[in-house]
């Protein structure tokens, strides 16, 4: 059983990340803390409490973060639409959040359970980063960190990754992440996650079931497929925060990995988290800043993953 505590930005793929894990019999949702990204933060609270109660799940949402540590606010409204949840005209929430604040609740529960949770962040880290700050151990506490962000390793010459937005929208505080005790960092980063892709019989599949994830998931993605239309002519999209979910509760979805120091790298216009090595193992022409190891994947079965995933939804 993994007892699992969620750091998010209440986007769409985070939605469908949480309709997995609830449908899962060996996983308990502890707690959610949201923050900036996808959409605001507040809206990223409200969006949680939309999924847990279509599903009918009692679980706390503390309000996090709502700017990143240093640089200005930026949201992903473009692909996760105003509201975060596709604009699909979802009724409100009747549940509130805590009261807490989300780096408030990470450091409690690791106090009050350590070595005994498992932390999924697939949002901007700014909320881990605000906990490390005021407890520099908080992650050391808890058995497992899994993160949905970076870029892997450096690829051959000529190969492009997607945007690595988590890591982008809060650069600082990935960095405290990177460098900050813990037990084990899990790094899922684009590399791995822009190929697990939901195809269209995974869409049909979901259109075609009346429970209640599969009705949530199919209102919901309509806006998402639709910004992923522009880059492979499909209405098909990457399903990145799910893969990472899967990772944390069956580390045999990741069928490759590495493990390294992972440094926060900005050309001056985007930031990365790249694990500080070459794919091809030739020299690293850029200093390499100590850090503990992070554990990278490096390749992952998405096909068994989106079977799996459209298996418990409907």
């Amino acid at each position: 059983m993994r007892r699992v505590v969620l750091d998010m930005d209440v986007g769409i793929d985070d939605a469908i990340a949480i309709l997995y894990l609830a449908a899962r019999d060996d996983v308990e949702l502890v707690a959610l803390g949201a923050v900036h990204g996808n959409c605001t933060a507040p809206d990223a609270a409200r969006n949680a409490l939309t999924v847990f109660e279509a599903i009918g799940l009692d679980v706390p949402v503390a309000l996090g973060a709502t700017d990143p540590l240093e640089r200005e606010l930026e949201v992903a409204s473009f692909v996760h639409g105003a509201d975060g949840l596709g604009e699909a005209g979802l009724p409100a929430p009747s549940g509130s959040v805590t009261g807490e604040h989300a780096a408030d609740q990470l450091i409690r529960l690791s106090h009050e359970h350590p070595g005994e949770l498992d932390l999924l962040a697939v949002g901007p880290l700014t909320n881990l980063g605000v906990a490390l700050q005021r407890d520099p151990d908080v992650l050391a506490r808890y058995r497992s960190v899994v993160i949905m962000g970076g870029s892997g390793a450096y690829p051959p010459a000529g190969t492009l990754r997607e945007v690595d937005a988590n890591i982008d929208h809060d650069a600082a505080a990935a960095a405290l992440v990177f460098a900050a005790p813990r037990r084990e960092l899990v790094m899922v980063g684009v590399n791995v996650t822009t190929p697990a892709i939901l195809d269209e019989d995974a869409i049909a599949a979901l259109a075609a079931s009346d429970t209640p994830a599969a009705r949530l998931a199919t209102a919901i993605l309509p806006f998402y497929l639709g910004f992923y239309k522009h880059k492979w002519g499909r209405l098909i999209c990457s399903m990145h925060d799910p893969l990472a979910a899967g990772i944390l509760v069956d580390p045999t979805y990741a069928t490759a990995w590495r493990e390294g120091p992972v440094n926060v790298i900005s050309d001056g216009y985007l930031a990365r988290a790249w694990l500080m090595e070459r794919e091809d193992g030739g020299p690293l022409g850029l200093p390499v800043t100590p850090a503990p190891p992070t554990r990278v994947v490096d390749a992952a079965d998405s096909q068994r993953f989106q079977e799996e995933l459209v298996r418990l939804l409907v």
